[in-house]
């Protein structure tokens, strides 16, 4: 698994709230009319054999034309904080800075996994201080989960199984995540995609998946949970239907084509996605089920 892509699909999937979630204390004062825009990732090279740094995800917020101000969030995801160096970090901010001509930048750190981590540093001497510098972290498994169940962010929503709660609170957790993302995501493409970050992130074995599959069935978001992933299935199963009907008809084999069909029906594909891609009648798939 990914975590940096998984990660930076979801901030500029989720710009806004993604800053609203992440780096709340400076998010809170961006206006409703600020642009939001990702910059490029890969830092220009002053020469061609010199090495570049990739940061995770800069996105630049720039406020209204009058006051033609603009501040610089720098996101990086860290899965592992043993692997974080804040003076990597410094580097990226002041490489950046550099490139956009920018003073108004704000480190961001988001970790997965609890662990200690410096916040700050301050490089200098006994007399003076040369360079002080510091960032926002978000301990996402220091976040208590409760606190978020109800949020209308959907970047929290989405990333409750990642905070603190309880291992008898998973099924809940992973129903409220669900149900956060078919309540605030419009667009079902999306839905199947973020479907599958909350699965990876929740992880439940087979006894947690039962139960929240019972309590699927009660929610009022089952539809919208669901209807998405199963269109999506539905949409795979007839695509290599018609695929494999077609190459029987270029191979000009009818048998190949009932051989495909009648493989598809022992693996319960419905008789009514068949008849659909086939040209064939149901009486004519049923036979062959029989034969």
């Amino acid at each position: 698994m990914s975590h940096d892509q998984n990660f930076k699909n979801l901030i500029l999937d989720y710009p806004r709230a993604a800053l609203e979630f992440f780096a709340r204390e400076e998010a809170a004062v961006i206006p409703p009319t600020a642009r939001i825009t990702p910059v490029r990732q890969e830092q220009l090279k002053k020469r061609l054999g010199d090495r570049f740094r990739e940061l995770d995800t800069p996105l630049l917020v720039e406020f209204s034309r009058e006051k033609k101000q603009a501040v610089l969030f720098i996101l990086e995801e860290e899965t592992d904080t043993r692997y974080f160096s804040i003076h990597r970090l410094i580097h990226y901010c002041v490489d950046v800075a550099d490139l956009l001509g920018i003073n108004r930048v704000v480190p961001v750190v988001v970790f997965l996994r609890p662990g200690r981590h410096p916040l700050s540093i301050e490089l200098g001497t006994e007399h003076n201080t040369y360079l002080s510098f510091r960032f926002i972290a978000c301990d996402l498994g220091e976040i208590p989960a409760v606190e978020h169940l109800v949020s209308r962010n959907i970047v929290a929503r989405i990333n409750l199984p990642n905070m603190r709660h309880e291992p008898d609170q998973r099924v809940e957790i992973y129903l409220r995540a669900q149900e956060g993302l078919a309540e605030l995501e419009p667009d079902p493409n999306k839905r199947i995609k973020y479907i599958d970050f909350i699965a990876q992130y929740a992880n439940l074995n087979e006894s947690e998946q039962a139960r929240y599959e019972e309590h699927l069935q009660q929610s009022s978001y089952r539809e919208a949970i669901m209807g998405p992933v199963q269109r999506a299935i539905e949409k795979s199963i007839q695509q290599g239907i018609e695929q494999g009907i077609e190459q029987g008809r270029k191979e000009g084999e009818d048998k190949g084509r009932k051989e495909i069909i009648r493989a598809l029906l022992n693996e319960g594909v419905s008789i009514d996605i068949i008849v659909k891609s086939s040209g064939l009648s149901e009486e004519e798939i049923q036979k062959l089920s029989i034969h």
